[in-house]
């Protein structure tokens, strides 16, 4: 009986790792590099402003995902998320695209945006970075 429990623990076991029947699409992520951004040249304290970035796709399988967008004290890293299909034929036309997001000054400090160029030789990031002054409103 105990031989019986395990042969049919051991086939539902194997069967569950199968791949048959798996519909599931088959996909990565993939960090993409901002060819260049529109980003204000000053801050005024406590206003909402948008920076707007710009992006390739490198082929028909890379769609949008989302902004990496990460704060580091004053500094704000930023970077898109593609998302890549692995089981379909992908054009090879490299696609341009836009992305506008809103960043509300909230701290009188001035912001460094780093944007992400990619990585070098040494496999170490590379980052333009754009400072960004933070002025007080009129009046206050």
């Amino acid at each position: 009986m105990k031989k019986i429990l395990f042969l049919t623990f051991i086939t539902v076991l194997l069967s569950a790792c199968s791949d048959v029947g798996n519909d599931l699409p088959d996909f990565h992520y993939e960090v993409l590099p901002i060819k260049e951004a529109t980003i204000p040249a000053s801050f005024e304290l406590d206003e909402t402003y948008d920076i707007t970035i710009k992006y390739d796709l490198p082929n028909g399988c890379h769609s949008f995902h989302n902004l990496y967008y990460k704060h580091d004290d004053d500094s704000r890293i930023v970077a898109v998320y593609s998302l890549v299909q692995d089981d379909v034929a992908c054009t090879e036309a490299i696609v341009t695209e836009e992305y506008t997001f809103q960043v509300k000054a909230s701290q009188e400090e001035d912001y460094t945006f780093k944007l992400w160029k990619g990585v070098d030789d040494d496999d170490e990031d590379i980052f333009e970075e754009v400072v960004v002054p933070v002025t007080e409103t009129p009046g206050s």
